[in-house]
C-alpha cells in the first residue's frame, strides 16, 4: 500500500502553440503517484470524457469520489498495485479532441506522446510501459492510442467508448443543422458559442459536440474553420464521401485493418465495457466489436453492466486494478 498524492507539472507545448481555435498551449499535466516510490513504475493515462477536464477528474465531486480519492481507496484495500496515473489536458473550445491529431483542432495525440510522456519521464522513474483508460470519448481515445501508438501502449480499458457511429452520432445531426440555420454558418456558430462564455445553456451541447467530432474526423483545409460536415445542413442528407471518413475512425471499421489487429494482439490487456442501458446505444456497438474480436482471435475481456452512460466512473474500480496488474506482471525485472 502506497500513499498517493497529486502532482501538477506545467507543460509549454510547442505542438499546440498557434492551434486553429486559439486554445492555450500552456497546460497542466496532473499526475497521481506514490509519494515515495520504491521502484520504476508503469504509467496509466486516464483520459477525460468529452466536455470533461483533467481538473474535474482530480478535484472534489460532491456526488462521487475524485480520482485521487479513488486511487487511495483502491490502494489501501490492497487491490491496486503501484503505478503512476497521468491525467492529460486535451480540452478544446469545442469540448475535446478525441485524442487525435487534427489540423482543425491541433495535434493532441502527438502532444500526448511527444510532449507529455517525456514530461512524465523527466519527473518520475518509469518502466516505459503505458496503459490507457477512459470513459466515453476517453475510452475511444484509449482504443486509438493502442492502435496508433503500439510502441508505448501495453494495456487499455475502454468504458463506453464511441463506436457504432451510425447510432452514436446520426441522431444529433439535426441539432447541428438547426444551430447552423439559426446562426447562418459554421464561423458564426462558433463565434456565438465563444461569446456565450458567461452563460452557456444545455442547448449548445449537441450541436457543438457534433461540430467537434467533424473537426476530429473530417477536417478539410478548404472548409469553413477547416471543418467539413458529413451532411447537407439544408436537407440532412449524408455526404457519403465525408461520412466514410467518419466511419474510418469507428472502432468497428478500424479493427478490420491488419495493423490494428497486430497492435491489439500485442497488448497485455484489452478490457471493454458498457452499460446495458447506454443512452447513446453504445452497447450494440460493443457487442459487434466483441464478436469481431472473437472471430479474429484477439484476446479481450468484455462486460456489460446494468446502467446507462452517465455517472459510471465507479467502473474505474474494475479497470484500474486490471490495467496496473497487466502492466506490472510483464514489466522487465
Amino acid at each position: 500500500m502506497s500513499d498517493y498524492r497529486l502532482f501538477e507539472i506545467p507543460v509549454v507545448s510547442e505542438l499546440l502553440r498557434g492551434n486553429p481555435l486559439g486554445d492555450p498551449h500552456e497546460r497542466i499535466l496532473r499526475v497521481i503517484a506514490p509519494t515515495e516510490p520504491k521502484e520504476p513504475l508503469p504509467v496509466v493515462w486516464v483520459l477525460p470524457a468529452y466536455a470533461g477536464t483533467a481538473a474535474a477528474l482530480v478535484e472534489d465531486d460532491p456526488w462521487s469520489e475524485n480520482l485521487l480519492q479513488r486511487i487511495r481507496r483502491l490502494s489501501a484495500s490492497g487491490v491496486l498495485g503501484d503505478a503512476i496515473f497521468a491525467i492529460p489536458d486535451c480540452f478544446t473550445l469545442l469540448g475535446g479532441s478525441q485524442y487525435l491529431d487534427s489540423p482543425a483542432l491541433g495535434p493532441y495525440q502527438s502532444h500526448l506522446w511527444e510532449e507529455l510522456r517525456p514530461a512524465i519521464e523527466a519527473r518520475f522513474a518509469t518502466t516505459g510501459r503505458h496503459g490507457v483508460v477512459g470513459r466515453s470519448s476517453g475510452g475511444y481515445g484509449a482504443w486509438v492510442q493502442a492502435i496508433r501508438r503500439p510502441e508505448w501502449v501495453r494495456a487499455i480499458a475502454c468504458h463506453a467508448a464511441d463506436m457504432g457511429f451510425e447510432w452514436v452520432y446520426l441522431p444529433s445531426f439535426p441539432a447541428l443543422a438547426r444551430a447552423l440555420a439559426r446562426h447562418g454558418s459554421v464561423e458564426a456558430l462558433v463565434a456565438a458559442f465563444r461569446a456565450s462564455i458567461r452563460k452557456r445553456s444545455g442547448e449548445w451541447f449537441e450541436p457543438i459536440s457534433v461540430l467537434c467530432m467533424a473537426a476530429c474526423y473530417s477536417p478539410a483545409e478548404d472548409a469553413p474553420l477547416g471543418i467539413e460536415l458529413p451532411f447537407d445542413p439544408q436537407t440532412l442528407e449524408l455526404r457519403e464521401e465525408v461520412w466514410q471518413r467518419w466511419l474510418a475512425h469507428d472502432p468497428l471499421h478500424m479493427v478490420e485493418d491488419e495493423r490494428a489487429q497486430q497492435a491489439l494482439r500485442g497488448l497485455d490487456l484489452v478490457f471493454l465495457d458498457c452499460g446495458s442501458r447506454d443512452e447513446y446505444h453504445l452497447q450494440y456497438g460493443l457487442r459487434r466489436l466483441s464478436r469481431r474480436l472473437r472471430e479474429l482471435g484477439i484476446p479481450h475481456e468484455v462486460e456489460e453492466f446494468d446502467d446507462g452512460h452517465r455517472s459510471t466512473s465507479y467502473r474505474f474500480d474494475v479497470s484500474l486494478p486490471r490495467v496496473v496488474q497487466a502492466l506490472r506482471q510483464n514489466s522487465p525485472a
